[in-house]
């Protein structure tokens, strides 16, 4: 299984991005797709999270403003954000949990970062 994101990039605040995850390889079902990100010397967060049912989670600090959805038949996550601040300049990491089909378990797996840049 492979996680690969794009959509990352520089952007000036207030302005807006979209990033992109896509699954691949051995899949049987995803349960939950989401974003967490890291900014330089702090703890890797969660951004937000969407269910196979579309039930959505997201950070206080971006709700409102970003907005996740997703294409269950492309295994695809998108993360809508607008009106960008400084602070959420990170690298933003996709997530999955998902069930091969060899066995009965999900397994949390992650793709590769992509870089959002701010400026102010």
């Amino acid at each position: 299984v492979q996680l690969q994101a794009s959509g990352g990039g520089l952007v000036q605040a207030g302005g807006s991005l979209r990033l992109s995850c896509a699954a691949s390889g051995s899949i049987a079902s995803i349960s939950t797709m989401g974003w967490y990100r890291q900014a330089p010397g702090k703890q890797r967060e969660l951004v937000a999270t969407i269910t196979s049912g579309d039930f959505t989670n997201y950070a206080d600090s971006v709700r409102g403003r970003f907005t996740i959805s997703s294409d269950n038949a492309k295994n695809t996550v998108y993360l809508q954000m607008n009106s960008l601040k400084p602070e959420d300049a990170a690298v933003y990491y996709c997530n999955a949990i998902i069930r091969t089909p060899s066995g009965s378990m999900y397994y949390n797996y992650w793709g590769r970062g992509t870089l959002v840049t701010v400026s102010s």
